[in-house]
């Protein structure tokens, strides 16, 4: 079987990056399922309004050349037609019949309660950067395996696996994935990261052709520090009426509210990557899910640090904020041992 692992061996390019709030899956608004919205219709309604408006550039990217990020594939709803519309996640070639995604990706909530995906109701696109009939190979699928610790409402443990009926016929690459001790050296502020998509774009638009954004490793310290004074901001104008309702005296009031942030849990746990850029608008969007977030090493390859798991959402909760200045992307590196004795047990 071919390594799906990279060892630590190449040094990297260098490059840099830091806030705001709200989780957004990468759906039509926070903790929507991309399945769920890209099969109810809503997609193509808010593509043809982005359309109509003007939409543009993954946010503040650039088309792929054709060609490009050959390792690349889009996960899309069975019957659907091969179009942007009936794409809703992307993932990453890791063996020639296995793909990496997003948990969240595969996994969902409907009226009943939360449920996996079941293999006949996706395929998987390969083979062309391009969402259109004729392109690519469309392949469906044999397994479709979430990481057994993920749970559907909190953000840990992003990470699934599918495997395919057979291997693709047309032309791709697949991408090695970090060892922990690489995964260390990856996940350093100002390491240079690549992100690819056909997410939505500036405006709303819904991209045919892939596009890719340059940005970079921030201090995941820094950025759980800037979502949690976000969040503290919100929170304190609550906070302020409910102590003036009750009438509680100050000193009290200032000790309920230590307690109160003491009990905050951590956005961004080890367990995810913190990419993005100083001056923000750079960033995975609606319909990135699942895809790759890539390294560039000095030879001129290319390995695959993280898969992108949530953003931040729009002040009106309608999808991801264009102007964030970071996402949060899962580490690879800490499902190496996972990874290996899933596919070798499959």
């Amino acid at each position: 079987m071919k390594t799906l692992i990279a060892c630590l061996s190449l040094p990297l390019f260098a490059s840099v990056a830091m806030a705001q709030d709200k989780p957004d899956f990468g759906a039509g608004g926070a903790g929507a399922s991309p399945f769920a919205y890209a099969q109810s219709g809503k997609k193509a309604e808010h593509m043809k309004a982005a359309t109509e408006a003007g939409g543009g550039k993954v946010i503040g990217g650039q088309e792929a050349a054709d060609g490009a990020w050959p390792w690349q594939v889009a996960l899309m709803i069975n019957g659907a037609p091969q179009t942007p519309e009936g794409q809703f996640c992307g993932g990453s070639m890791v063996l020639d019949r296995w793909v990496l995604t997003a948990a969240h990706c595969v996994h969902m909530e409907d009226d009943q309660g939360w449920f996996d995906l079941a293999p006949q109701q996706i395929n998987i696109f390969v083979g062309s950067n391009t969402l259109a009939p004729g392109q690519g190979d469309l392949v469906q699928v044999e397994k479709i395996i979430k990481h057994p610790n993920y749970v559907g409402w909190e953000f840990d443990h992003d990470i699934a696996l599918i495997k395919l009926a057979r291997a693709p016929k047309a032309r791709y690459s697949t991408i090695k994935v970090p060892d922990q001790q690489f995964g260390d050296m990856l996940d350093q502020p100002g390491v240079t990261t690549i992100v690819t998509g056909w997410g939505l774009t500036d405006g709303g638009g819904r991209p045919e052709t892939l596009r890719q954004a340059e940005i970079q490793m921030l201090d995941r310290d820094l950025c759980n520090q800037a979502m949690l004074e976000a969040r503290a901001e919100e929170a304190v104008k609550g906070f302020g009426y409910a102590v003036g309702a009750f009438g509680i005296k100050e000193d009290d009031a200032y000790a309920l509210w230590d307690q109160l942030v003491a009990k905050a849990p951590i956005p961004m746990s080890g367990n995810m990557l913190c990419s993005g850029t100083y001056e923000g608008g750079k960033t995975a969007c609606s319909g990135d899910s699942g895809g790759p977030l890539v390294v560039p090493l000095t030879d001129g390859s290319y390995i695959q640090a993280g898969v992108v798991s949530w953003g931040l959402a729009a002040a009106n909760g309608q999808g991801c904020e264009e102007t964030a200045l970071f996402s949060a992307y899962t580490r690879i590196s800490n499902f190496l041992p996972w990874l290996e004795q899933t596919i070798g047990q499959n």
